[in-house]
């Protein structure tokens, strides 16, 4: 399957314009290194790392690829400046910043050769993004895991606004992780995918074993989008999530909010396997998630139903049967 024109692949130089999203907790040099040799792009998840552990993760990514990988930098997150500066020193050449102002740290990225790409929600932030100087856009739909916007626009309604008001490539995000997903967001004018929730299920994925299985057991109805008072999270319904739903029934302050997560509750889920009073943030397609198999495996069968279906589509009366 031949990408070569696509501006996504031009951009990171890899053979498919699929990007692996950095999640918090999931996504260590394994995960980045598996997809990057499978021909896509892997992103180490910073916003978990400590920054000699950052160091150590970068270092462990190139010693098991030679392709392009890159960071994620959720700004919202303490120790930024270490994080960059460990990132230059490292000589990364790819950064997606989200959760914050990108007018922050992007001229200084570029000034470094850095190729930059920031996640939003929204076509106003996509403006700024865009005015600010990033290479390329995230427009991530209100099905993501984690962290998400507050407007809660689906990444079907999202992808065409954005893909009307820039002019630099957009990358769609939020409720896909199959060839039928990937082909839905280029017909809407992406022009590649970043896939999350997919890729936790995976043996090279850093969440731990007990979350793949939780992720795997999701039905269509068992992640909800919280935590809006704070900052909005998708989550699994498990007995945490039901804490927080309490204190949403009781119009509880932030502050209850805040004592009610502490420390380290998404650690305690998503690495450390408590299913019970771990935070669980993954997406609402982990309703089509049955089964864990490994990275490259997931990007052949993505690539391989997309290539069927856009075959089919250049064959009268068979597309859609």
């Amino acid at each position: 399957m031949d990408f070569k024109q696509n501006r996504i692949t031009q951009l990171f130089n890899i053979e498919y314009p699929i990007i692996q999203a950095g999640m918090i907790w999931c996504s260590g040099w394994q995960l980045a290194s598996a997809v990057s040799n499978a021909g896509g792009l892997g992103l180490l998840g910073s916003g978990s790392m400590y920054p000699d552990i950052l160091r150590e993760q970068i270092q462990k990514c190139k010693a098991a690829t030679n392709k392009p990988f890159g960071v994620n930098v959720p700004m919202l997150y303490p120790d930024i400046d270490k994080h960059m500066n460990i990132i230059v020193e490292e000589g990364v050449k790819i950064v997606f910043t989200s959760a914050g102002n990108p007018k922050t740290w992007t001229a200084w990225l570029k000034e470094r050769g850095i190729t930059v790409v920031h996640v939003v929600s929204n076509v106003k932030f996509a403006l700024k993004a865009q005015e600010a100087g990033v290479d390329a856009i995230v427009a991530e739909g209100f099905e993501a895991g984690g962290h998400n916007g507050r407007e809660e626009i689906t990444t079907f309604c999202l992808i065409p606004q954005v893909k009307q008001a820039i002019k630099i490539p957009l990358i769609a995000a939020g409720g896909i992780g199959t060839g039928s997903g990937m082909m839905a967001a280029m017909a809407l004018g992406a022009d590649g995918v970043q896939i999350g929730s997919r890729f936790v299920a995976t043996p090279e994925s850093s969440a731990h074993a007990a979350f793949k299985q939780a992720v795997v057991d999701a039905g269509e109805d068992a992640t909800r989008l919280t935590l809006k008072l704070l900052a909005p999270v998708r989550l699994i319904q498990n007995p945490f999530y039901q804490q927080v739903k309490a204190l949403e029934e009781k119009g509880a302050s932030a502050e209850a909010f805040a004592a009610l997560l502490g420390r380290g509750r998404a650690k305690k889920g998503m690495f450390e396997g408590d299913l019970v009073e771990g935070e669980l943030e993954i997406g609402q397609v982990s309703g089509l998630i049955q089964n864990i198999k490994p990275a490259a495996s997931i990007v052949t069968e993505i690539l391989k139903e997309y290539q069927v279906l856009r075959e089919n589509i250049h064959t009268a009366g068979t597309f859609g049967s």
